[in-house]
């Protein structure tokens, strides 16, 4: 739909309402009921030839280029049209999905657009078996406590996939092998050097290597646990051949960092993992571009990628919804996913000639003393991250690796999650109000209009973790149709996976889901239920069924 082209849409239908009036109104001041009767008529079948020449209209349209959604073919403009935000100038028309469900939610914290460096020296980084689904509890690890390691060097790698390596973020001296229940890995902590010494990955003809030959380059340098493939949301695997790559260019998620100001000075390595990229499938690379805030040129002006812009409020970010509005997945499709921080580690394999697993973290929350953005490298330790820049009721928070909806809390003491370019601080919701919801006495994020939220839809809150409610029974209510924009029944398929109903599950659409897709609809649900577990059961019952 594009907003921008429809004022021939007003002028066409007020010109109809003006010309029924004038011809009314030019009637005799004696006429009969009867000829008020015969206009009265004659408007109605104005109108009515009308609506059915637009609908003829809309249906040969859309035959004729089924490809573009969300686009308008109608003479007479939607109440979005009327009523809704304004597509800006810079958005071309071709490859734009405008999504109409969805909601954002506002929050204090968000961070400044500036950069700190954070120094690596005497600090602890971490790769954590936990945060990757699919592989054993235990894999094999391939160094011990005392070991240096250099950066991109392997530490373990899964029993089940030996060709994937995952590889050490930083070099340094491996001082702990953390463990949790059942004697599984929980976590390899590796101390930073001073100055950070490379795995060299050795002379290589880049120009004449087969997509075999980047699939095994990529699982040996460590950038393949970066690459998800759907269905499932597991780590890609080196001896598939994805139908497409998806690459979302913005993250709608509350407090979310800002991929333009992430991708700054990193321009040439992103381009650069794009035209790998290319060489791994046989379909196209997609790249997902925000319609409502102007991308960086490395983004709008990317070469060797098919565009699509997308136009709406939370989850418009995701790659999961840009898929199903793209390219849905159907049958056996494998189709493999990045962030732009993903692509910028590959690119710079080759540009740069080593594994870096640099990172921008956006440090975010109302809790904080200076929200703000750090560089520094993946795992890095929450503690350093955070250090000297909580609130003064710092007794009293939760730390989040990754955004509210969606991120896993963790300790002071703990760090970032290998896929995480975020961390937000919360305040603790571990306090009762009094009449709950029939009195609300502090402003809070909802999507009901029986808070007076919705009368201030630039209000940003202060978030804490108090769910307002426990567990109850579990209903269908329509809400997660409302703010999820899939043509997915998201209540009916979380039922299907409680009573594990595999072909109903996957008739409903589970294939094309990933937990981050579900978690607005888990904020919305009156419920309580938890969403992002029930399908992470459901999708590793599927992947178990083969």
């Amino acid at each position: 739909m594009n907003l921008r082209n429809t004022n021939h849409k007003f002028v066409i239908v007020f010109s109809f309402i003006f010309l029924a009036e004038a011809t009314f109104a030019q009637s005799p001041n004696g006429s009969s009921a009867s000829s008020v009767l015969l206009w009265v008529v004659g408007i109605i079948i104005l109108f009515a030839l009308l609506f059915v020449g637009d609908s003829l209209l809309k249906l040969e349209a859309k035959n004729v280029d089924s490809k573009k959604k969300g686009v308008n073919y109608s003479i007479l403009p939607r109440l979005g049209e009327i009523f809704g935000s304004k597509v800006p100038d810079f958005v071309p028309s071709d490859n734009l999905h405008v999504l109409q469900k969805g909601h954002d939610i506002l929050l204090e914290g968000e961070a400044a657009a500036r950069t700190d460096k954070h120094i690596s020296h005497s600090t602890a980084f971490a790769v954590k078996p936990t945060d990757f689904f699919g592989i054993a509890p235990i894999p094999k690890l391939v160094i011990k406590i005392g070991d240096h390691v250099k950066a991109g060097e392997p530490l373990f790698y899964d029993k089940k996939t030996p060709e994937v390596k995952f590889c050490s973020p930083v070099s340094g001296e491996v001082i702990a092998i953390n463990r949790g229940a059942k004697r599984s890995i929980a976590e390899v902590v590796v101390l930073a050097d001073v100055d950070q010494v490379y795995q060299p990955i050795g002379r290589r003809d880049f120009g004449g290597m087969t997509r075999e030959d980047w699939m095994s380059f990529l699982a040996e340098s460590g950038v393949f646990p970066m690459i998800k493939r759907r269905p499932f949301q597991l780590i890609a695997h080196p001896s598939e051949t994805p139908r497409d790559i998806f690459v979302s260019t913005f993250d709608s998620a509350p407090l979310a960092p800002n991929s333009n100001f992430i991708v700054k000075g990193r321009e040439a390595a992103f381009q650069k993992g794009l035209d790998i990229l290319n060489k791994l499938t046989d379909g196209s690379v997609y790249l997902g571009l925000n319609a409502k805030e102007e991308p960086v040129k490395a983004f709008s002006e990317a070469v060797g990628v098919e565009k699509h812009w997308f136009h709406g409020k939370h989850p418009a970010g995701n790659v999961g919804v840009q898929i199903h509005h793209i390219k849905p997945i159907k049958g056996q499709d494998v189709v493999w996913t990045l962030d732009t921080q993903a692509v910028i580690t590959i690119g710079a394999l080759v540009l740069e000639g080593k594994y870096n697993a640099e990172r921008v973290v956006a440090i975010t929350g109302a809790e904080l003393k200076d929200p703000k953005y750090i560089r520094t490298f993946q795992g890095a330790s929450v503690s350093n991250l955070l250090k000297d820049n909580l609130s003064e009721e710092s007794d009293n928070i939760r730390i989040i690796s990754g955004d509210v909806l969606s991120g896993k809390k963790i300790e002071i003491n703990g760090f970032l999650g290998f896929n995480d370019d975020q961390i937000t601080v919360v305040k603790e919701g571990n306090y009762h109000e009094m009449f709950g919801w029939l009195l609300p006495l502090a402003p809070r994020p909802s999507v009901s209009r029986t808070l007076p939220g919705f009368l201030m839809p630039n209000f940003k809150y202060t978030a804490d973790t108090n769910t307002h409610g426990e567990e109850r029974a579990f209903v269908v209510t329509g809400q997660y149709e409302k703010v999820l924009p899939m043509d997915i029944y998201p209540q009916h398929l979380m039922k299907s996976i409680l009573m594990g109903d595999f072909e109903r599950m996957e008739g409903l659409g589970i294939n094309e889901l990933a937990e981050e897709d579900v978690a607005l609809c888990e904020f919305v649900c009156t419920s309580k239920q938890p969403l992002q577990e029930i399908l992470r059961d459901g999708l590793d019952m599927m992947h178990e069924q083969g």
